[in-house]
């Protein structure tokens, strides 16, 4: 899986596909390739590491061509090697493909189809693809032998090909991986992510499941892979260049959390009615009625948006009052989930194509529940396939580590809270007091953001340190988690996060004088207990950095470092507290002299299973 980029048009492809593979570098990959058509020959060319490897092969290369592919790999099958990288070849180097997803039964179509002499030269399942077009094309045009190949293949693809014997057509196909088109004046683009087009294109077409499209100079043409043919769309791509570029910043990832405080208010922005203490969410009044029936809510996400589902739980049930279970969208299909007609699935999901949750959503609209989405690119699968849903508004995250998405979606989840809650007895008052408070956060979010000097001194000063606990209670153990996972991804420093109460049930065995806990206690209703929790930890001694609320001069003198949040209300508070921990893990990872905006082995949008 990873990047795809395609052009066809009357300039030089190999500027757009080398331009399009670098704004595709932030979705993580090992090695990088490169095909264009010209005069009706294919030229090949691949690297193993950075994009940077790639165009230095070709720089010097004066071959003009107007039709193009490239691929990022992030390897599923077979090493990260020259050989294995995209684009893939059939066996006279007639055609030229690059593929996202997994071929399932790719080594029962490789033993056949070796058996009929083909050669293979890669250890990937995507290489296949290209010898089944190879070997359909001895009996028919390109066309159905694209569609045919396609047909016989199990599991997941983003394919787009070109072939010698349609030299001026780019073929494309998607099921279960996604693939945009981007309409250009007199050329076209295809991606596997909008941000590679941004600024290039002003409309997009978003390919469904089952469809292909072949693109030509003089337009385009999107069928079934049953050759019926289908209207679609054109979409207006409102991202602009600027939103994907790093803003003057060192890295996306600063940006993205400095991005914050505007991120959070665009997440409200038209949807909050603070007089009336009210949520307006457009996106579910086709399924108002339905809603107002359900009694039980199933989120189900995936790394850090599983940990903004479990930071909803905490509100939908104390607030609106429902029953809330979160669960690892990797792990929904593979149990018994008893779920019905009178079950709400929400599937959070930054990219909208996450395999996992996608999955987990197809599986809950099976056994009849209402589906809901709530994601941040518009014109994803997820919010495609969901009976309806919720957009973040978060703008582009470049960066592997999620930041702003992972904020935005609390606010998302705050707004539901209030829809249910106003729905379903909350009062008046409250509803105002939740409304007034989420007006507020994003000035607090930036007063937080202001302290990113200290924190990054914090954070050199403890750089070495062997392993870190986090630690939190009630809406704050979410947050504990993902301070963790944000210094996993990015530092690669062991680091776990555990409710506080449960440090004691095991945990506490790590305590030593090399240890460092960051804990969040700010005073809320679990505070007193927090504290309990921090004078075991000091007892061993532990060294702390203590995230609490203003004005709390009590706890200068229990901990090592203290980090001020502005007070807010409870359920509100993870908003502020996930801020010094970003900014504390990115500083780190900085300091360590690490790629924080492509952390190895991730991928931005995990989009095989």
């Amino acid at each position: 899986m990873c990047g795809i980029i395609g052009y066809i048009g009357k300039r030089n492809a190999k500027d757009f596909l080398i331009e399009g593979l670098r704004r595709l570098e932030y979705r993580g990959y090992d090695s990088a390739g490169m095909a264009v058509m010209k005069d009706g020959r294919i030229f090949l060319t691949k690297a193993v590491g950075k994009v940077a490897e790639l165009e230095s092969k070709i720089r010097g290369d004066a071959r003009q061509a107007m039709l193009g592919i490239a691929h990022t790999r992030w390897a599923t099958h077979g090493k990260p090697s020259e050989t294995n990288a995209h684009p893939h070849a059939d066996c006279f180097g007639n055609l030229s493909l690059v593929h996202n997803g997994i071929v399932e039964n790719y080594q029962e179509l490789r033993d056949m189809l070796v058996g009929k002499g083909h050669r293979f030269v890669s250890e990937t399942d995507s290489e296949v693809i290209a010898h089944l077009v190879e070997e359909e094309l001895k009996s028919c045009e390109f066309e159905d032998a694209f569609t045919r190949a396609l047909s016989a293949l199990q599991g997941t693809y983003g394919v787009a090909m070109m072939g010698v014997s349609d030299p001026e057509k780019l073929f494309v196909a998607r099921k279960g991986s996604p693939l945009v088109i981007g309409v250009g004046t007199d050329e076209y683009l295809v991606a596997s992510d909008v941000s590679a087009m941004v600024g290039h294109v002003s409309k997009v077409i978003y390919l469904e499941d089952g469809e292909m499209a072949i693109i030509d100079l003089q337009g385009y043409r999107v069928k079934t892979l049953d050759h019926e043919l289908l209207e679609k769309e054109e979409q207006i791509l409102e991202w602009s260049q600027e939103q994907a570029q790093k803003g003057g910043h060192p890295h996306f990832m600063i940006k993205e959390i400095l991005e914050q405080p505007k991120s959070f208010e665009d997440a409200l922005r038209g949807r909050l009615l603070v007089e009336e203490g009210l949520a307006k969410l457009g996106g579910l009044m086709p399924v108002e009625e339905r809603l107002r029936k359900i009694d039980r809510i199933v989120i189900a996400s995936c790394g850090t948006s599983y940990h903004a589902g479990l930071a909803g739980e905490y509100m939908l049930e104390e607030y609106a009052g429902i029953p809330v279970e979160v669960e690892y969208a990797s792990e929904f299909r593979y149990r018994k989930s008893l779920i019905d007609e009178r079950t709400a699935v929400i599937a959070l999901s930054q990219s909208g194509e996450t395999a996992d949750t996608l999955a987990a959503v197809r599986e809950a609209k099976r056994k009849g529940a209402l589906t809901l989405g709530v994601v941040n690119v518009v014109g994803s699968t997820i919010a495609r396939e969901t009976d309806a849903g919720i957009y973040n508004h978060a703008g582009p995250e470049v960066s592997v580590a999620s930041t702003k998405a992972f904020t935005s979606q609390l606010a998302i989840l705050a707004l539901l809270t209030l829809y249910f809650g106003r729905m379903r007895g909350m009062s008046l008052v409250t509803g105002k007091r939740i409304a007034e408070g989420l007006r507020m956060l994003p000035s607090l979010i930036e007063k937080v953001a202001e302290q990113s000097e200290p924190i990054k001194k914090m954070a050199k000063k403890y750089q070495d340190t062997p392993h870190f606990l986090y630690l939190g209670r009630k809406y704050n153990m979410p947050i504990a988690l993902e301070g963790a996972l944000k210094i996993k991804e990015i530092a690669y420093v062991p680091a776990q996060g555990y409710p506080t109460g449960e440090m004691k049930h095991g945990p506490i065995a790590l305590i030593d004088e090399q240890s460092l806990c960051l804990f969040i206690a700010p005073k809320d209703s679990v505070y007193e207990k927090s504290i309990s929790g921090l004078e075991e930890i000091k007892a061993r001694g532990g060294r702390v950095i203590v995230i609490t609320t203003e004005g709390n001069e009590a706890i200068g003198g229990k901990a090592d470092e203290v980090i001020l949040i502005p007070k807010t209300l409870e359920l509100l508070t993870p908003i502020l507290s996930i801020i010094p921990l970003q900014l504390f893990a990115y500083h780190m990872s900085v300091a360590k002299g690490y790629d924080v905006d492509r952390p190895r082995n991730l991928a931005k949008s995990v989009t095989v299973e």
